[in-house]
């Protein structure tokens, strides 16, 4: 059965998110104006040569909202075991890879080495499977966790209102859920089977989240897999925005990963460039300059150096992609390939040098129950 769409999903059938033509002298004026309505300009082909002029832009204002403050996160896999089948992704139903799904004590031992290498936030991510990796399951990692990791989010199958309840007391702050393309035909010809095929209860997804306590949502696209990459990073705008106005206790990030090679074997429907990749995070951050926006090592070390310079306030580090990956490398599948392989310590130390503060722990965690590490 369908999940019932949420109110996100009502306001989006209002929106035009069809790409047209703009000139010059659009472009013009939404540097001059920027924020939503000016983001389609901001977008478009005519403001892709002027890509230099959207990044200082978007360095000014980024400055502004949140200094030279970086946060730095960890990616902690609990299981690979999947029961959707997705094109795109390394971890679907169909593939013969080698599954693993960590014990609670493993989950643990991942996240001592990862505290040990600095990290204070940690992402929980795991295939869409409810036997093995449910909802008992979930609170028992997050309980583990919760002594020695002040912020702890959760990237999973979507759940119920109960369900985040009960992570939350457990000591949950964040969910990520990105929708991969808002586009409804392409999301149904890119996720074939499973719960994750249920386009408005992914959309809805954040929605229970913020209305069971959640503190910290997550939003994205994943550039490649939708026919118009403009429209979705349109969608992610508009969903960021309505985020922030409808919960406004909640911080909001955003992140427009890009398709990486996986066992897969998926290849993008439109490729999105390196220029236009700036572009789509510069002409984010011009249109909701409130919104944290999250960079992964899907990106090379080179480009994610210059949109820290730019637009990025959160960015993971040393990741793996393969449940056991920081304490057992190479038992399992690895979701993606990442492409910027250096060590924690050297992304901080880029930072530094770049005149930035790596943020490990915040000051003042949204909770004030957890002892935090030294």
């Amino acid at each position: 059965m369908s999940a019932p769409r949420g109110r996100f999903a009502t306001y989006l059938d209002t929106l035009d998110l069809t790409s047209r033509e703009y000139d010059g002298a659009d472009v013009d004026r939404a540097l001059q104006h920027p924020g939503l309505d000016a983001l389609p300009a901001l977008l478009s082909e005519a403001a892709t040569p002027r890509v230099e002029e959207l990044a200082q832009a978007a360095r000014a204002v980024t400055l502004q909202r949140f200094g030279r403050a970086v946060r730095l996160f960890a990616p902690l896999y609990v299981s690979n075991a999947c029961l959707s089948s997705c094109t795109y992704c390394g971890f679907s139903k169909g593939l013969d890879v080698v599954r693993r799904t960590l014990s609670v004590d493993a989950v643990a031992a991942e996240a001592e080495t990862l505290t040990a290498q600095g990290f204070r936030h940690l992402l929980l991510v795991a295939g869409e499977h409810r036997v093995e990796v449910g909802a008992d399951y979930l609170v028992a990692c997050v309980e583990r966790l919760r002594p020695v990791v002040p912020s702890i989010s959760i990237e999973t199958q979507t759940w119920s209102d109960d369900t985040y309840a009960r992570l939350v007391e457990a000591g949950l702050e964040g969910v990520v859920h990105y929708q991969e393309t808002y586009d409804r035909q392409r999301y149904a010809q890119t996720h074939l089977a499973g719960w994750k095929r249920d386009y408005d209860r992914r959309l809805s997804s954040t929605e229970r989240a913020a209305e069971a306590g959640v503190r910290r949502l997550g939003i994205g696209a994943l550039l490649g897999l939708g026919n118009d990459w403009r429209a979705d990073v349109l969608a992610v705008a508009h969903h960021a925005a309505w985020l922030q106005r409808e919960y406004w206790r909640t911080e909001v990030t955003v992140s427009l990963p890009r398709i990486k090679p996986s066992a897969s074997g998926f290849q993008p429907a439109v490729p999105v460039t390196d220029a236009q990749y700036v572009q789509a995070l510069a002409a984010l951050r011009l249109a909701v300059p409130e919104a944290g926006i999250v960079l992964s090592t899907r990106e090379p070390a080179a480009l994610r150096d210059g949109l820290v310079r730019i637009a990025v306030t959160s960015m993971s580090a040393g990741s793996s992609t393969e449940p056991g990956g920081y304490t057992t490398p190479g038992e399992a599948q690895e979701q993606f390939a990442i492409s910027d392989a250096r060590s924690p310590a050297a992304v901080a130390g880029m930072l530094v040098a770049a005149g930035y503060e790596p943020v490990w722990k915040d000051a003042f965690p949204l909770r004030d129950d957890v002892e935090v590490p030294a």
